[in-house]
């Protein structure tokens, strides 16, 4: 049996996950959605990229998960690379959906054309919070208005420090077992630094013909590729 944790991206909680979850418990496995600090229910605790981080050791060290998946969407990629390495051999696999990968030393904002610069104002703007997107941001990715609409209307402001904290790596993260998700309604080929990584022998590449919110309009075929990705 393998233990599925999945971590949702920016301004999500853990019930982003509600279409997949139980997916993979009818498979038998455990399913361990998890709300990162700072949003959703947990709006209003303090975060930065390292509490991210800790929110995901301490989720399979609180529930001593065996045979763990680490599954992170969109920016939630950046602490789970980095929590993978932590886990030690307790991890399994890991499966980053159409998501940032980290790199030691650098931030979820540092791969943006401007540096971040951008987002930087974006977040003093508005108390050091990244603001929930409109329904405007989710066109073309497959999605219902319904499921835009639910969205919308789970979505809390992101926590800025955790945008541009930098992230810490202790090895290589191609020496990860991973399975990388793209999203070819987002983008049709992967960004430069995840081609680098498929480049290596531990991770493989899947293609999903859907949005950048797979979870909420491929959640049948999303939970397919992580239990095959468990081994399933």
């Amino acid at each position: 049996m393998a233990n599925f944790v999945l971590v949702p991206g920016a301004r999500l909680g853990a019930w982003a996950w509600d279409d997949v979850v139980p997916r993979l418990r009818a498979a038998g496995h455990g399913a361990h959605p998890l709300t990162l600090s700072g949003l959703a229910d947990k709006r209003g605790v303090p975060a930065g990229q390292r509490t991210h981080v800790q929110d995901i050791v301490d989720e399979v060290v609180r529930h001593d998960l065996r045979d763990v998946v680490l599954v992170g969407h969109s920016y939630a990629g950046i602490p789970v690379g980095q929590a993978a390495e932590r886990i030690g051999d307790r991890l399994a696999h890991v499966v980053f959906v159409d998501s940032s990968v980290p790199a030691d030393g650098e931030a979820f904002v540092s791969a943006w054309p401007d540096g971040g610069a951008e987002m930087r104002a974006v977040l003093a703007g508005n108390g050091g919070f990244w603001p929930p997107a409109p329904a405007a941001h989710f066109d073309g990715h497959g999605l219902t208005d319904e499921q835009i609409a639910r969205i919308v209307a789970g979505s809390t402001p992101h926590p800025g420090a955790t945008l541009t904290e930098p992230a810490v790596l202790t090895r290589p993260l191609g020496e990860l077992p991973a399975t990388y998700v793209l999203c070819l309604l987002a983008d049709a080929e992967p960004a430069d630094d995840v081609a680098k990584l498929l480049a290596g022998e531990r991770w493989r590449l899947v293609e999903m013909d859907t949005g950048h919110w797979p979870m909420f309009s491929r959640p049948r075929e999303l939970a397919r590729i992580l239990l095959e990705a468990a081994g399933d």
